[in-house]
């Protein structure tokens, strides 16, 4: 069946925020007394929401709400520095204008809504789900749902396309089909996907 609705995750599916998200924890870790931690190490944090990041980045007993404010706070200072659109993501995004697309995201909206106008791309999108918006986050089912509510479309149409397992099990959850991006920061975790793919160009393979 053809899918009349795209649903991105954000970071790591349409964007690499790799290297602002790790001048956030660096600038925290510093703060801190703590030296700065290598890109590589940031990469594999990322992709279980902001709370997670900041446990992970900081030694077991330093974690504290407080801590993951500072942080969000600091990496809001430097959200568009070095944060690029994926090759080709653009391109398709434009290819498909004319269906219903929705970004699903763990990443509150006050982080998120500045990022998608700093690169242009906010206006693909009537309807975006933040990590706050539902109660609930990935990979619960509930952003997903909520998401196709807005778009006032059928979990049969849509197709949930993301870098992360907490997207494949939240899509699977909803009843959509899901599509793992290889080309992002996460990774599948042995969640199943109906769809692989290597490099957006990838994504022209959709039913269309």
């Amino acid at each position: 069946m053809p899918f009349s609705t795209l649903l991105f995750d954000l970071d790591g599916t349409l964007v690499d925020s790799v290297a602002d998200l790790a001048t956030g924890v660096n600038l925290l870790r510093q703060e801190l007394g703590l030296p700065p931690l290598e890109l590589p190490a940031v990469r594999g944090m990322v992709g279980d929401g902001a709370t997670m990041l900041v446990r992970r980045s900081l030694p077991e007993g330093l974690f504290s709400e407080e801590r993951l404010r500072r942080f969000l706070a600091l990496y809001g200072e430097h959200l568009l520095e070095r944060t690029t659109v994926y090759p080709g993501i653009r391109e398709f995004l434009e290819q498909h204008r004319d269906r219903k697309m929705a970004v699903v995201t763990n990443k509150p909206l006050f982080l998120t809504l500045p990022l998608l106008d700093g690169l242009g791309l906010r206006p693909f999108f009537p309807v975006v789900i933040g990590g706050e918006c539902c109660g609930a986050r990935k990979p619960d089912p509930a952003p997903v749902l909520e998401a196709l509510r807005r778009l006032g479309a059928e979990p049969a149409t849509a197709v949930f396309i993301g870098d992360h397992h907490t997207d494949l099990a939240a899509g699977r959850a909803a009843g959509v089909k899901t599509c793992f991006c290889a080309w992002g920061i996460g990774h599948d975790g042995g969640q199943p996907a109906d769809y692989r793919a290597a490099t957006p160009a990838d994504l022209d393979r959709l039913p269309a």
